[in-house]
């Protein structure tokens, strides 16, 4: 997974936008980013899917893993759903 992560990383530093895929697995022990299929990451979350509690552990997650703001990552598509579209922006772009 370290290379996925890796290539998300330059990609934001290179000052580009990211489309992600997530599969999102809450109420895990631990959060933790993982291969799931060719487009898709599955995301362990260790909070509940209840009152958007799941979706603000996952940007906030995300906002430490990829060094971005929380402000610049946006739930595109699946905000109720397992299957969610994230975009996220390079801090160059603060929202």
């Amino acid at each position: 997974m370290e290379d996925i992560t890796l290539k998300i990383k330059e990609k934001l530093q290179k000052g580009e936008v990211v489309n992600l895929k997530i599969k999102v697995i809450a109420n895990a022990k631990i959060n933790s980013l993982e291969e799931y299929t060719d487009e898709i990451l599955k995301l362990r979350i260790n909070k509940p899917a209840v009152d958007g509690k799941a979706n603000k552990a996952i940007i906030e997650y995300l906002s430490v893993q990829f060094d971005v703001p929380k402000s610049n990552i946006i739930i595109l598509k699946g905000e109720k759903n397992s299957l969610k579209d994230l975009l996220i922006n390079p801090k160059s772009h603060i929202i």
